[in-house]
């Protein structure tokens, strides 16, 4: 199950997202931009960030599965939910980043996003821009 985090979701995004900041989650949980990965029985298995590339187009910032959970095709389930999401608030294009030594690049392009650019930030991997049409 993929929902729309709530404000009891806090404590669950600030204990495992490591890479944002505390004060920015409510807000985003606020924003509808944080969606939980659910089981049946109401615990979390992972999450789902975004925001907007230039205020304009949405860029999904993170993606967490635990790991009993990879390889059953949930990442693709969530990124799918995400982009039909996407698509009803009327947006047709959305984008996504992955470091150049991680394997989410292929992910992410068996899913239908291409390259479009790149990032290069002192000491660190290149970042691949990537982006996908929604049709």
């Amino acid at each position: 199950m993929i929902v729309a985090a709530s404000v009891s979701d806090f404590g669950y995004i600030r204990d495992h997202d490591n890479h944002i900041l505390e004060n920015l989650i409510l807000p985003k949980i606020k924003g509808n931009e944080i969606y939980i990965l659910r089981n049946q029985d109401e615990s979390n298995f992972g999450w789902m960030r975004y925001g907007y590339f230039w205020d304009n187009t949405p860029f999904m910032n993170m993606i967490w599965i635990d790991e009993p959970y990879r390889n059953k095709g949930l990442g693709k389930k969530a990124v799918l939910f995400w982009e039909e999401k996407m698509k009803q608030q009327g947006f047709k294009l959305v984008m996504t980043s992955t470091l150049a030594n991680e394997g989410a690049q292929h992910f992410y392009r068996k899913l239908g996003y291409r390259d479009s650019g790149c990032l290069l930030l002192e000491n660190e991997p290149l970042e691949i821009l990537l982006t996908k049409a929604l049709k």
